[in-house]
């Protein structure tokens, strides 16, 4: 296993001063060592609704200790996890008027829908400004049929930079892996990572000198078409230039990349790119899409033939399909939690440092108002988060206090996520963080 904290040192070392960050690497090793709120944050949001019966043990009808609860059989698979869990229900999400899905609004806290540009920045983006600094701050993955995945390999549905500024997730394996660890890779990949980068480098030299002969309106869009390119850019330098640690953190190449047999072969690398980066320090948010942010998605890998819509209309309590999903979610949460739990960090390990929340994009079910939105949170991150229970909320606090919380954790002093004081008095009965998810 490798020490977080001599992998830092070591691409301060090697980075700082090329960037001008080393005061940041500096701060970022004293981070990782000492206490004081969450490292990263992972979302995994799953499409279609989070049913409150596939996550409440049978007989809890109110808060408290899973010590000697059964988890429900589509999350059986934290059992062994259940003092690192804990399960809300009751917050609401009427605001954003999800539907089908509340799209940016899940993330948002604010009124979604098909088509509808964000109207603000998402929870996920404003953390990774708060949260540690790492080479890339925040990093979006998306799961869904292959065809979809093949076609659209990119797709904004879910996490915003701000009002209308989406942020893209990534859904082909290969084209992640170019980004994250062609420059450390050999053969046909290196060589299609240097021709990528070369390719880019020259568009963002083109665009640039097409972008000066517009006028004034056109050159400003045009200027963020060429940030973009630059920022792309701009990350795969950086990520050459530590090319050394990733190594130690790389997954590995096989046939699944070129030629999966299922969706669920794609979901799989997918989740090993998430995991490594975080793993690697390479990101310290994480954003999973599983049928990203849409209504649609398939798991033919779990043999299950239905897709996309139709998965909507069927009750998930005690339905096997739905227990399959589920099932299939909660072994990607422990595969992840045991990842960060193999890497020492400080005194512990990252997972000690480390928040994950699952919940869906929808609610607790298609065509839902939004007035449950079952949530759980893996992770104590040091003491400050509750876990080991179970809490009943009053259905009168909306998803924006969660992220009013986790936004005051990593260090913001702040009293509202997205929610102004007119709209708080319709939809909020409290102000500050949730108070039942702090130790």
């Amino acid at each position: 296993m490798f020490n977080r904290r001599d992998m830092l040192q070591g691409l301060a070392v090697g980075t700082g001063a090329a960037w001008g960050l080393s005061s940041s690497w500096k701060s970022l090793e004293a981070a990782t060592t000492s206490g004081g709120g969450p490292k990263r944050i992972v979302f995994f949001l799953q499409n279609q609704g989070f049913d409150p019966a596939t996550c409440i043990p049978a007989g809890m009808s109110s808060s408290g200790s899973l010590a000697k609860a059964k988890l429900p059989e589509p999350i059986e698979a934290l059992e062994p996890y259940k003092e690192r869990l804990h399960i809300l229900n009751g917050l609401h999400g009427t605001h954003t008027s999800p539907s089908h899905s509340a799209f940016f609004g899940a993330l948002g806290g604010y009124r979604g829908g098909d088509g509808v540009p964000p109207s603000a920045a998402t929870i996920d983006y404003e953390l990774s400004k708060t949260l540690p600094q790492t080479l890339l701050p925040h990093l979006c993955i998306g799961m869904d049929s292959i065809e979809n995945m093949t076609t659209k390999p990119t797709i904004a549905t879910l996490s915003a930079s701000g009002a209308g500024q989406p942020i893209f997730m990534y859904s082909n394996p290969n084209h992640l892996y170019q980004l994250l660890f062609g420059g450390i890779s050999t053969g046909d990949i290196r060589l299609q990572h240097e021709a990528s980068s070369n390719v880019f480098n020259q568009i963002e030299q083109l665009a640039a000198a097409k972008g000066r002969s517009l006028p004034g309106a056109e050159q400003q869009r045009y200027g963020q078409y060429v940030a973009g390119f630059r920022e792309v850019n701009g990350l795969r330098d950086r990520l050459d230039s530590v090319a050394d640690q990733l190594r130690k953190f790389a997954p590995k190449i096989d046939d699944r990349y070129k030629k999966p047999k299922f969706e669920t072969d794609w979901h799989d690398l997918l989740l090993d790119l998430g995991i490594a980066s975080l793993t690697s320090g390479i990101t310290n948010t994480l954003t999973i899409g599983s049928g990203r942010g849409e209504i649609f998605g398939a798991w033919k890998g779990l043999g299950i033939e239905q897709q996309g819509h139709n998965l909507g209309h069927m009750a998930q309590p005690d339905n096997p399909i739905w227990i399959k999903i589920r099932q299939y979610n909660s072994r990607m949460l422990v595969r992840m939690m045991e990842a960060l739990d193999s890497v020492p960090e400080g005194s512990g390990t990252m997972m000690d440092n480390t928040l994950i929340v699952y919940t869906s994009n929808n609610a607790d079910k298609q065509h839902t108002n939004g007035a449950n939105w079952p949530v759980m949170l893996l992770g104590n991150c040091g003491g400050i988060f509750k876990t080991g229970c179970f809490t009943q909320l009053d259905g009168k606090r909306p998803l924006n206090a969660l992220y009013t919380t986790l936004l005051r954790v990593a260090g913001q002093n702040v009293d509202r996520f997205n929610m102004t004081e007119q709209l708080a008095r319709k939809f909020d009965s409290g102000t500050g963080p949730l108070k039942e998810v702090l130790a």
